[in-house]
């Protein structure tokens, strides 16, 4: 905080988070080592730059916490997510971030990051990772005040459960390796149950909050096709371990991945230069590629000059958690932020908040982002008082315009 005791917030792309929460270091406002985060998002970013040396630190928006880990200063993170965003399950999960020893790149010992995937034992300077993931359902404004108080009205359900269990998004059973679910799952008491089990009222942590976590789009949806879109799916597509599989099994998986994510890469680089019928159909008859034919062709119909590039990266997003995709109604999204600012309510104040806009890169509505972003910061202003508001976001849009002739 700075001398005139204003809440800080920094709102930007993701690219600058870790800027300013380095800063924070700095000032001591943050801790060195085990920072804990509140992470509202409708992505989890949790990714690994797969060829990224351990020693290098290149973020870009879907990977920037694990390099944050792997350097020793993040050691927990709640990830709150909307109900449509199930890339993990609900539950708490640990894992552990390291240098690979043949490869001295950034591999986890969590089988959820699939190519990713090294033994445990192969990891050189190992990080431990707890990780919470609770989901956040919207709430009507008339639900948020008691009738006799007027405070705010804690639903008092039957106790959230959940126990540790495999990071997929597939649905939870009975099972005793998966989440329980209640009826409150979601619910503001549940919520509160799960962060002040992470966040103790003396820990200074990290609130970050990406705005697609009210509203959040697909944006490779409207760059392709349904048909184009379900062929990147059958191109990328991959069986996945049982979640009982040996250590053999986990890494046959990780090589056939590994092999197939490089074919690809490197069939879309050679139609880079040369898309013809003859290259097309060459690269068509390798194995698992037969779809290609028809996704150049559809492409080729529509533009000119397929930029073959974000062709791959789309189809990298069509695994089996897959992007979601939810634009929110005006009312959805003031249900979604009633549900943050009751439970934000029952949290120790944040030494400092990061907001994403997420609309350049079209994840939040670029039509709705300015009214999502007023309204969080007016539930931030109302919990924490006279906000300190960077928005370097304008900055950078000012200097872009500049440089346009």
């Amino acid at each position: 905080y700075n001398s005139s005791n204003k809440s800080k917030v920094e709102s930007k792309s993701k690219a600058w988070v870790v800027e300013h929460i380095y800063r924070a270091i700095g000032s001591k406002h943050n801790p060195v080592k085990g920072i804990k985060m509140v992470h509202l998002d409708s992505h989890p970013d949790l990714l690994i730059p797969v060829n990224m040396p351990a020693d290098t630190v290149e973020l870009s928006i879907e990977n920037w916490i694990m390099p944050m880990v792997y350097a020793g200063h993040v050691s927990h993170v709640a990830w709150l997510h909307p109900y449509w965003a199930q890339q993990i399950k609900e539950g708490h999960h640990s894992m552990c971030v390291g240098k690979d020893s043949s490869t001295t790149t950034i591999r986890s010992g969590a089988a959820y990051h699939d190519a990713l995937y090294v033994p445990l034992d192969q990891l050189k300077n190992p990080k431990e990772l707890q990780l919470n993931v609770i989901r956040v359902d919207p709430i009507d404004s008339l639900q948020k005040r008691t009738p006799e108080n007027g405070q705010s009205g804690l639903k008092r359900d039957i106790p959230c459960t959940s126990s540790s269990q495999p990071l997929d998004g597939g649905t939870a059973s009975g099972n005793g390796s998966h989440t329980i679910m209640k009826a409150d799952e979601g619910s503001t008491s549940c919520i509160t149950e799960r962060l002040s089990a992470v966040i103790e009222p003396s820990d200074p942590f990290i609130l970050d909050i990406d705005l697609d976590f009210f509203s959040c789009k697909n944006p490779f949806k409207e760059m392709y096709t349904q048909e184009e879109y379900a062929l990147l799916q059958e191109l990328y597509s991959f069986s996945r371990p049982q979640q009982d599989s040996d250590e053999e099994q986990l890494l046959g998986c990780v090589e056939r991945l590994t092999h197939q994510l490089e074919d690809l890469e490197a069939a879309f680089a050679e139609l880079v230069e040369d898309d013809g019928q003859e290259t097309v159909e060459r690269l068509a008859a390798n194995p698992g590629m037969k779809s290609l034919v028809r996704l150049v062709h559809s492409l080729k119909n529509r533009t000119q000059s397929p930029d073959y590039e974000m062709v791959h990266q789309a189809g990298l997003t069509c695994d089996y958690s897959k992007l979601p995709h939810h634009i929110s109604r005006e009312e959805e999204i003031r249900q979604m932020i009633t549900a943050v600012q009751l439970f934000l309510e029952s949290m120790p104040k944040p030494t400092i908040v990061t907001i994403s806009r997420s609309s350049l890169d079209e994840y939040c509505p670029a039509e709705q982002v300015d009214s999502i972003q007023n309204g969080v910061l007016n539930i931030l202003e109302s919990l924490f008082g006279c906000l300190d508001v960077r928005r370097e976001y304008e900055s950078i849009s000012s200097e872009s315009t500049a440089q346009t002739p």
